[in-house]
Order: structure tokens, then C-alpha cells, then sequence
């Protein structure tokens, strides 16, 4: 597994160990507007697999995008995966968003950790392949970000996580687990 990615699977796992199902039902601030744990690790397993099904699209069509950023893009980009920072309450797209219903058994940590590992495996895997096939050529665009290659996408991956996991952190903290 690539060293980024294998970094983000650690603090992951990290922020989720121990959690007990009920747990990962509690919305910060008692606000359920907000996402609780389990929707937030649902959120990250759908940007996985979106990531995974656009990057198997452009191997498959064997060419790179030719989508190209916009000043916008290209400042977020910078200061996003700069800084490590994503700013509080960005929206997330459409297809990354999590169910509003718990799922039945409530997850524990350990079986959230599970699905996280395994997801990320299946992304490191095409981003391995489509890093073979484009090398460091931008190949797949981002919505916010417009085209990345694979190193920013892992670095994308890595910072959007660790924006989570503070978020799980402060869950956790509030309930005081």
C-alpha cells in the first residue's frame, strides 16, 4: 500500500477504535443536521469508490482528461492540498453524501475500521494503476479542484480524511470517549 495511503488507513483506525455501536449513532452538539461517525465514515467510503469508478473510466478510455482548471480550481487546489485545510462546511457533492437512516446492526468502530481498510485498499489499487498508465500527468479531474494527478489525489485523500477524523476527535471529546 502506498505510504500516504497507508498513513490516512492508521489515523483512521485510530480516531474509530473502540467505539461501540450506540456511539457512532451521536451527532456533535446534539444537532442532527450534523453527521455522526458512522455517516461520516459512510461520506469517505463513497468518495473511495467514486474515485475508484471515474479513475477505472479513464484507464479504461486510456487517456487523460482534458478538462483543464479554473483560476478558482487552482486556488482551492493550492490552498486545500498547501495547507492541509479544508474549509469548515464545504459542501459535499452529491454522490459522496451519506444516508440519513442508521444501518441495522449499529457499526462498531472495528467494523467501520474494517470497511474503511478495505475500501482503501480497493482505491490504492487503481490509483497504483492508473499512476502506471498517466505517471504524475493530471488524469481525472476533481469537482473543487479540477485535474490532479494521482499524487494530489492521494494527498486529496489524506487531507479530506484527517478533516474527518478531527471531526470524529470532536465527537468523541464532546461525549467524553
Amino acid at each position: 500500500m502506498d505510504p500516504v495511503i497507508h498513513r490516512l488507513e492508521s489515523e483512521l483506525a485510530r480516531s474509530l477504535h473502540g467505539l461501540v455501536g450506540p456511539q457512532t449513532q451521536l451527532h456533535r452538539q446534539g444537532n442532527a443536521e450534523r453527521w455522526n461517525i458512522c455517516q461520516i465514515v459512510q461520506h469517505l467510503l463513497l468518495s473511495y469508490t467514486s474515485t475508484v469508478r471515474s479513475l477505472e473510466e479513464r484507464v479504461a478510455k486510456g487517456r487523460p482528461t482534458r478538462s483543464r482548471a479554473t483560476p478558482s480550481q487552482l486556488f482551492a487546489r493550492f490552498f486545500v492540498l498547501g495547507t492541509g485545510v479544508i474549509p469548515v462546511r464545504r459542501d459535499a457533492s452529491d454522490i459522496t453524501l451519506p444516508p440519513a437512516q442508521a444501518p441495522h446492526p449499529l457499526p462498531t468502530g472495528e467494523v467501520l475500521i474494517s470497511s474503511l481498510s478495505s475500501g482503501l485498499a480497493d482505491m490504492d489499487e487503481v490509483l497504483s494503476k492508473a499512476e502506471r498508465r498517466f505517471h504524475s500527468t493530471p488524469c481525472l479531474a476533481h469537482f473543487a479542484f479540477g485535474p490532479l494527478s494521482i499524487p494530489q489525489w492521494r494527498r486529496f485523500h489524506l487531507v479530506h480524511g484527517r478533516h474527518h477524523i478531527r471531526q470524529i476527535l470532536a465527537i468523541r471529546r464532546e461525549f467524553g470517549f
